[in-house]
């Protein structure tokens, strides 16, 4: 720290600007104070700037070249979800590289990851004159960039730009963006601003967030779920890195514990009392649950599903988030506690005081629990033409390193990684869970493998999203793999021919047959394309390889892509499959489904298995 910075609260410039430094060297310098040593993007003329500030830094700072901007989004996101550093970072040409990049973008500001997007744009000189890739992105970005966007226009803004977008994008877990001009970048750097009116000097340093509550709040909370007999516990991704305390405070409460898909690393999901996943994708033992449980704590979780909670009335409810705009949005709570999950919830147990909660509520939900993993290991093992996709699963989370990481794509996927794969502590595990787009699980593969290169992944992936993006940042891949400490990214591809997951909700909520012109997809042979590239390739169409297969790609020494032929007529069962479900999906039968047969075969042995009676 130098003499001029003692006493103050700007701290020390990760390493000094040189005579000759730039907008864009400031800009590079001004993020990493704020932890920013990576950015995902792809090169553009409109940030020819960043990226030759980029390339003379000798510091440790890595530009990751995707195939896609909307690559770009989706990694910088999950770059934070798998802990890869506090803020995300986006870098994108303009025009069309600004517009690629939304829906990465959407997926950040949907989950409350904080990034922060650099996006080229348009010469001032040449602003409004109709140029080539000329884009009113302040007008573009104005939602997904709410919290904060401004375009730089002055070497002099530089430090208070970054800081607020840094500062704004931590402290609400949100998306900001700041535009750049490309004759600013290269005009020479004002690291420190005059002292004079109309000019900003700003600090670097994080502001700290909520903690606790205060100490009555907690007490009336430990009153409210302290009087239940029958507490269930809702956990979603506001819980990470409160596992212990979520542990405590079930055992406490003698509650039983489900899981938003986001929070699944929050719990160990072989413990009898964590009934999994709630929602439509859910375990039948969380249905139950939350429709017979008398008091329920939701922590760090917005699931927008009313249906799977309590009914109004039947439960009072406490709430924990650190964003108190998000409670009591679900559920009419009674106790809304805004802190962070882990000292919160220490403070509950504390006021809950000493003494085991009730035990015959856990034994029902244990109960419960077990009889559904069953049903569902007995469904993962049926016959299906030519694999059934719920062995896969099944037959995966069973040999699941220790400290494996997990990318999960939207779609069919989704509900056969929700029932059938068994999170446990040390694992990471993460997937677009509020916007729901297909396309995210190789941006989160990716992004997670650059965060920790030294641990397995396995990324899974409907045929649908492959042919999305996943075929080309398969090249991505390919491009940095030998780089990996631990080579091991196993990519697995349900190769159904068919957008399943939109034929049975056509089915189901419509009555509507399969339209193939929109649902058929090509056959693929997505293995084949992992070999051009220099990886492995395995093919399954039959259940005897499932084991060995897997067993292969887990030891292997570089990347494997898995191209699994399964039956599009397997059923994703809801926990409460409904009457008019099931007359919709029997009328889009009779009115000539192509697939009628498979649905009928895979059909009723999956509402038997499913919906037998204990």
């Amino acid at each position: 720290m130098t003499a001029a910075h003692i006493g103050t609260n700007v701290p020390a410039d990760p390493w000094p600007l040189r005579r000759d430094a730039t907008v864009a060297d400031h800009i590079v310098q001004r993020l990493a104070c704020w932890g920013v040593r990576r950015y995902f993007g792809f090169p553009g003329d409109g940030i020819n700037g960043m990226t030759s500030a980029l390339q003379r830094t000798t510091e440790q700072v890595q530009f990751v070249q995707v195939r896609h901007e909307e690559t770009a989004g989706f990694a910088a996101s999950a770059h934070v979800k798998y802990g890869g550093g506090p803020l995300g970072a986006v870098l994108v040409t303009s025009g069309p590289g600004a517009i690629h990049a939304l829906n990465g973008l959407y997926d950040a500001k949907l989950d409350h990851q904080p990034v922060v997007a650099l996006v080229g744009h348009t010469a001032l000189t040449a602003e409004g004159g109709g140029y080539y890739q000329e884009v009113d992105l302040l007008a573009l970005y104005k939602d997904v960039a709410a919290a904060f966007l401004a375009q730089l226009d002055h070497p002099s803004q530089v430090r208070h730009l970054v800081d607020r977008a840094c500062r704004t994008a931590l402290a609400r877990r949100t998306v900001t963006a700041l535009v750049l001009p490309l004759d600013v970048q290269d005009l020479p750097a004002v690291p420190n601003p005059p002292h004079a009116h109309g000019f900003y000097h700003t600090s670097s340093v994080p502001s700290s967030g909520p903690t606790v509550p205060p100490e009555a709040d907690v007490r009336r909370a430990a009153e409210v779920l302290g009087s239940g007999e029958r507490v269930a516990m809702l956990v979603g991704q506001g819980a990470l890195g409160a596992e212990n305390e979520v542990r405590e405070v079930a055992h406490r409460l003698g509650a039983g514990v489900a899981t938003a898909l986001l929070g699944f690393t929050a719990v160990d999901h072989r413990e009898p009392w964590v009934t999994g996943a709630i929602g439509l994708l859910g375990t039948r033992p969380s249905w139950q649950l939350m429709n017979e449980c008398d008091r329920l704590l939701i922590v760090g979780s917005n699931m927008p599903y009313s249906e799977f909670y309590p009914p109004p009335g039947q439960a009072p409810a406490v709430q924990i988030d650190h964003d108190g705009t998000q409670l009591g949005l679900r559920y009419p709570t009674e106790v809304n506690l805004t802190g962070d999950a882990a000292p919160t919830l220490r403070a509950l147990l504390a006021a809950l005081g000493p003494g085991p909660g009730p035990t015959g509520w856990r034994q029902t939900i244990a109960g419960a629990t077990a009889a559904w993993r069953q049903s569902q290991r007995k469904l993962a093992e049926q016959s299906a033409d030519p694999v059934n996709p719920q062995l896969l699963f099944a037959s995966l989370s069973e040999r699941l390193p220790d400290d494996v990481m997990l990318a999960v794509d939207c779609g069919t996927t989704t509900a056969w990684y929700a029932r059938h794969v068994k999170v446990r502590p040390g694992m990471l595990a993460s997937l677009s869970g509020t916007l729901l787009s297909m396309g995210g699980a190789m941006p989160y593969a990716l992004a997670a493998k650059f965060a920790h290169p030294d641990r397995p992944l396995v990324a899974l992936i409907g045929d649908g999203a492959m042919q999305m993006n996943g075929v080309n940042e398969l090249i991505t891949v390919a491009k940095y793999w030998q780089s990996w400490a631990d080579p091991r990214f196993v990519v697995l591809v349900l190769n159904n021919r068919d957008l399943a997951f939109v034929s049975w909700e056509q089915r189901s909520s419509e009555g509507a047959p399969m339209f193939p012109d929109s649902q058929q997809l090509p056959d693929i042979a997505y293995h084949r394309w992992g070999e051009v590239l220099g990886m492995r390739g395995e093919l399954i169409d039959h259940p005897d390889q499932v084991a060995d297969v897997w067993q292969r790609a887990l030891n292997a020494d570089c990347p494997t892509v898995i191209n699994a032929l399964v039956d599009p007529a397997e059923l994703m069962m809801p926990p409460h499959f409904t009457v008019d479900q099931a007359r919709n999906t029997a009328a889009a039968v009779l009115r000539g489904d192509t697939d009628w047969a498979g649905i009928i075969r895979r059909g009723i042995p999956s509402v038997l298995t499913t919906y037998r009676p204990r």
